[in-house]
């Protein structure tokens, strides 16, 4: 009788030990604050914004990265000496250099050329190298040879999303959004409001709605570009689009983790509106926020207007994705915008007019 033993004792005590260390990153940074944005009282409709810039690595990425790791670990795709290769346009990669950094790993992110020189330094600062090309789409291909190169692991957070994330509980954003909401005077959303990049969120979101019965509706904001409110409106699973310039939502394609099905409304949402409501966040609130954030923000108040002409009270949550000062040299850089032709004031004009609606 013959037979291959892959997994030797050394090996399997390095994985649980990188569990075990993993895990602890979890109880050291098991939930993110739930801020109450301030709307007039007599709407009768609250807006919350679900802070995830304040996990380690500053991004909703964090959730994603650790629960990539843990599925390759217990997959048994990651090892004591594995290359942990990720095809990211920056958070997710700046998220997965630093599990990588903790379990002493090396990473190589590859990533579009245009990717902002802020995201490019965090990754390096924990670590990781990064390799850009000039074709977006190239992407995959790319980290699919230099895993095979160097006989490492393609993470991709594209296919492995949704399902690398316990959409029934576990500590999942979803279940933290409604423990969170408990006590507030609306605490089950009339709807809850994300943007899709791999869909990994959206999904786990939308499923964990229906697993635990609730009433709540999800809307996916999406910026200009992506091929993901295309596919939506048409049913086509194969549409594709350009690609966004709001880094970490928006595809040029329609990844595997997307999950249209447990989608009740997409929000298509222009560039210049979506870094309009960036800073207007940062206007009403203090907080410095991120382009998709400001997405998000954008496909909030389409809802809530929509609910104010409607006669609706109740609540919205939408989440802040990361902080503003990733992108200095872009979104916040009035140059930058002029010379892609971006002319935020008729949405500053009209987001400020939104607070002094009768």
């Amino acid at each position: 009788m013959r037979y291959v033993d892959r997994h030797t004792p050394e090996i399997r005590a390095w994985v649980a030990e990188a569990v075990r260390l993993v895990e602890a990153d979890a109880n050291r940074s098991c939930d993110t604050h739930l801020h109450v944005f301030p709307l007039p009282a007599h709407w009768g409709v609250n807006l919350y914004l679900k802070d995830e810039s304040v996990h380690p690595t500053g991004s909703l990425k964090h959730r994603l990265a650790r629960s990539l790791f843990l599925y390759g670990l217990a997959g048994g795709w990651i090892g004591p000496s594995t290359t942990i290769v990720e095809a990211s346009s920056g958070s997710t990669a700046v998220s997965e250099a630093y599990f990588a950094r903790l379990l002493g790993l090396p990473f190589i992110a590859v990533m579009p050329a245009s990717t902002s020189p802020e995201k490019i330094a965090l990754i390096e600062f924990y670590g990781g190298k990064c390799h850009l090309v000039d074709d977006p789409g190239a992407i995959y291909a790319e980290s699919h040879r230099l895993a095979a190169e160097t006989g490492g692991h393609f993470m991709d957070q594209f296919t492995y999303a949704e399902r690398a994330t316990d959409w029934r509980g576990n500590n999942n954003i979803a279940e933290s959004i409604f423990n969170q909401m408990a006590m507030e005077p609306h605490p089950e959303p009339s709807w809850i409001v994300v943007g899709a990049g791999t869909g990994g969120t959206s999904s786990t979101i939308g499923r964990y709605i229906r697993y635990r019965r609730h009433s709540t509706r999800l809307a996916v904001a999406d910026p200009e570009g992506s091929a993901f409110y295309p596919s939506w409106c048409s049913g086509d699973p194969h549409a594709t689009a350009p690609g966004s310039i709001i880094e970490g939502i928006g595809r040029p394609r329609v990844e595997p983790s997307f999950t249209p099905s447990v989608i009740d409304r997409m929000i298509q949402v222009p560039d210049a509106r979506s870094i309009a409501a960036m800073r207007w966040v940062r206007e009403v609130t203090g907080r410095d926020v991120g382009g998709s954030t400001g997405t998000n923000v954008a496909a909030a108040v389409q809802i809530i207007r929509q609910m104010r002409e409607a006669g609706e009270r109740g609540s919205v949550v939408t989440l802040i994705c990361d902080g503003g000062e990733r992108y200095r040299g872009t979104y916040g850089n009035d140059a930058w915008l002029a010379e892609r032709g971006l002319d935020l004031a008729p949405h500053l004009e009209d987001l400020r007019s939104f607070l002094t609606d009768a």
